[in-house]
């Protein structure tokens, strides 16, 4: 009798627990999927909105692809910062500030005239921004045990390609529409920056920063998910710098992978509607449209990937495919005979390479000892953003030069056959031993 009750009581803790862990996710993700949507929503804009200015202003690929780029030095110069103010101050602040400041920066691009404006406007938009995603990292870890935070996470991250899939028409749409004789691309970067700024404010009073002050959760459950997340805090915060993170072969392995697939990755999303309106001819709207549908090829790819490597427990053949993929679709580009079905075609097989993504993530904890898979992470992600610089300037630049993209379709397939290469080098989880921890 007395086994039997243990056994009972045990099997009600467990399933309370297994109910406070979906109520958590259940009034979270969603919500906070829908944040990284909206707050991915300026990629597109400025992408869409490059082909108004360069009618209406003037503005050559030179000066859109710094305009892009400049974006991505504040964004990733203040990743670490961010972060840190998440963590000691308040997540849920960070993220609310983060949404309302660039919403209003976005809105505010609607008043460029000149490239001095549009480089300003781009780079305090990227220090607005820079905290918005390690903030829901850290907001994450205080909410979801080890268990379930990957999982979480991914969720999160697929917002991405989903965020490019609303966003093309729509951006599409209005770029077409002049409403009070103002010019259709001023109204796309007014009417997407309101959105951020009013969830920002519905965030505030929505999210909860830690379990203990969540009153949509009963006492009992604010105890439990506390308990736990405490015993799961690591006994000895051991802290690796930067510089010891990138000594690391393997690390810098990875860390150059990264920056090569962020760097067509960028280039992609950046220039994909100027290269569809220059070859296809169509209206904005009809770009919008197509433009969407590489995105939901990509989210496709991005889910059975991840999926895939996860039933299979191989990472590396999983990362470099999608990137070996992406080299035949952008060598196909160049050399095989234009047409509108053609270039979507071979534009969704080239977005493909965002298949990448969520197999990469899972290799660094897979690989390295917890104390340096943690700094690897943030060093990983703030190193290869730098290519959302490089990526979409270097792209414009030779466009400007050459005429054609024809020489940027050509650094992108180096970039790719590079980026597969180094994922077949990286050492396999499973080939990980005492003294490739220490050596790696």
């Amino acid at each position: 009798m007395t086994g039997s009750h243990s056994h009972a009581i045990a099997s009600a803790a467990a399933s309370s627990a297994e109910h406070t862990r979906r109520r958590i996710a259940v009034r979270l993700l969603p919500f906070v999927f829908l944040l990284y949507i909206i707050n991915y929503l300026d990629r597109t804009s400025v992408a869409y909105a490059a082909i108004g200015m360069s009618r209406d202003l003037g503005f050559d690929d030179r000066v859109f692809g710094l305009g892009i780029g400049i974006f991505f030095l504040s964004y990733v110069a203040l990743q670490i910062p961010g972060a840190m103010l998440a963590q000691r101050w308040s997540a849920r602040g960070m993220i609310c500030a983060t949404m309302i400041v660039s919403g209003l920066l976005t809105a505010l691009t609607a008043i460029v005239h000149t490239p001095g404006q549009l480089y300003l406007a781009r780079f305090l938009l990227g220090a607005a921004e820079a905290g918005f995603f390690p903030s829901v990292i850290v907001y994450l870890s205080h909410w979801f045990i080890q268990e379930d935070r990957a999982k979480a996470t991914s969720n999160f991250m697929a917002a991405i390609p989903v965020s490019l899939i609303i966003a093309s028409p729509v951006a599409g749409w209005i770029l077409s529409h002049n409403w009070f004789a103002i010019e259709g691309w001023r109204w796309l970067f007014f009417l997407e920056g309101i959105p951020a700024i009013l969830l920002g404010i519905v965030a505030f009073c929505f999210l909860t920063d830690r379990p203990n002050q969540a009153r949509w959760l009963t006492a009992e459950q604010r105890q439990s998910i506390s308990r736990k997340l405490e015993q799961e805090k690591p006994l000895s915060r051991q802290s690796i710098g930067i510089g010891q993170a990138l000594r690391s072969r393997t690390v810098l392995l990875l860390t150059t992978a990264a920056f090569l697939q962020y760097f067509i990755g960028y280039s992609v999303i950046f220039w994909l509607p100027t290269i569809l309106k220059n070859q296809s001819g169509l209206s904005d709207a009809q770009v919008g449209l197509l433009g969407a549908v590489p995105y939901v090829v990509a989210l496709f790819a991005m889910l059975f990937n991840g999926w895939h490597s996860d039933r299979n427990r191989e990472r590396r053949w999983h990362a470099a495919a999608p990137l070996l993929i992406a080299a035949t679709g952008l060598l196909c580009l160049i050399s095989l005979p234009s047409s509108n079905a053609m270039s979507v075609l071979l534009l969704s097989v080239i977005c493909m390479a965002m298949a990448f993504l969520p197999v990469f993530w899972a290799i660094p904890t897979e690989i390295l000892s917890d104390s340096k898979a943690a700094v690897a992470v943030g060093t990983i992600n703030a190193l290869a953003s730098l290519a959302g610089f490089a990526g979409p300037y270097a792209f414009g630049y030779l466009r400007a030069e050459t005429g054609s993209f024809v020489a940027g379709f050509a650094v992108l397939i180096f970039c790719a056959l590079a980026a597969g290469i180094l994922m077949l080098l990286t050492p396999a989880a499973q080939s990980r031993g005492p003294q490739s921890v220490t050596s790696s």
